[in-house]
C-alpha cells in the first residue's frame, strides 16, 4: 500500500491535472457556443478547434484547414468562465509557437487514434482529444463524451504522451471499458460509483475528477464513488473536493450496522 504522503503527492498531482484537462474542456464548450453564433461564415472554413491555459486565461483557437493552419478566431476566458466576460478576437492569424505544438500533438494522437487497434469508439458517442503542454511535458487525453443527455460516461479514455520533438512516445488505455452511468435528476440520485482495476490504478483518475467537473451539475448527484482494491476515492460534488480512504478503513465504515442502508442505497 502507498505510504500516506506518496498518496498524498499522487492525489494532488491527479487534481492538478484534472483542473488542467476541465478548464481546456470547459474553454471549448463556450468557445464553441460563441464561435458558432458569432461567426458563420468563418464556420465554414473551420478545420477544427482546441484549448489551452496560460495562468487564470483559458483559450479556445478556432483553425482553418490549411496544411499549415490559421487561427480564424480566438476566445479567451478568466477562471469564472462568465460568458459575457469572454474576450473575442476575429483576427486570422498564425498559430504561435505554443498553439503549433499543440495542434501538432493533437493531429498526430487523432492519426494514431483512427489507425491503432488500442483506440475503440461506440455509438451515441465521440472521442473528445483535448492536448496539455505543462511542467514540460507533452500530452493529449482522449475522453469518451455522450452525444444525449441523461448519461455520464467513465471509460473509454487514453493518454498518449510525445517527446520534446512532438513524437509519439507511449500510448495506454486509462480505463478498459466504457463505463456509462445514467441519471434522471431524481433527487434520490445522490450517490453513484464505479470500480477500477489495477491497471487503471488504485484513486481516482484525473479523467474521472474532469468528467465528474463538467456533467455532475447536470445532474442531483451528491457524491461519486471510485473503488480500487486498496483505496476508495470520494468525490464531492457540491465541494469539488477529492477525499481517499483505505480500502480497509472503508470496509470497517461500512460494517457499522448505522452504514449498512446508505451503502445500499448506491
Amino acid at each position: 500500500m502507498l505510504p500516506a504522503l506518496c498518496q498524498e503527492k499522487e492525489k494532488e498531482a491527479i487534481l492538478a491535472e484534472a483542473w488542467l484537462l476541465y478548464n481546456s474542456e470547459r474553454a471549448s464548450w463556450h468557445g464553441t457556443d460563441i464561435f458558432l453564433e458569432k461567426f458563420p461564415v468563418k464556420k465554414e472554413k473551420m478545420g477544427g478547434y482546441f484549448s489551452y491555459s496560460e495562468g487564470n486565461v483559458h483559450t479556445c483557437i478556432f483553425y482553418d484547414r490549411e496544411t499549415v493552419p490559421n487561427v480564424l478566431a480566438s476566445v479567451k476566458f478568466n477562471d469564472s468562465f462568465v460568458v459575457e466576460a469572454a474576450e473575442i478576437d476575429s483576427i486570422t492569424r498564425k498559430l504561435n509557437t505554443l498553439e503549433a505544438d499543440l495542434y501538432t500533438i493533437r493531429q498526430k494522437a487523432f492519426e494514431l487514434s483512427k489507425t491503432d487497434t488500442l483506440f475503440k469508439r461506440y455509438e451515441k458517442t465521440s472521442l473528445n482529444l483535448i492536448p496539455l503542454i505543462a511542467n514540460n511535458k507533452k500530452k493529449v487525453y482522449m475522453l469518451t463524451g455522450p452525444s444525449a443527455s441523461g448519461v455520464v460516461i467513465f471509460g473509454n479514455d487514453y493518454l498518449v504522451e510525445f517527446d520534446k520533438k512532438n513524437n509519439v512516445r507511449s500510448k495506454k488505455a486509462l480505463h478498459k471499458n466504457l463505463i456509462p452511468v445514467k441519471y434522471t435528476n431524481s433527487a434520490d440520485e445522490k450517490v453513484t460509483i464505479h470500480n477500477h482495476l489495477d491497471e487503471t490504478g488504485y484513486l481516482m483518475t484525473a479523467t474521472d475528477i474532469c468528467t465528474l467537473l463538467l456533467y455532475s451539475p447536470y445532474t442531483q448527484w451528491q457524491q461519486h464513488y471510485v473503488v480500487s482494491k486498496k483505496y476508495v476515492s470520494i468525490w464531492d460534488c457540491d465541494k469539488e473536493n477529492l477525499t481517499v480512504l483505505t480500502k480497509k478503513a472503508w470496509d470497517k465504515i461500512i460494517a457499522f450496522p448505522e452504514n449498512k442502508d446508505k451503502t445500499n442505497d448506491k
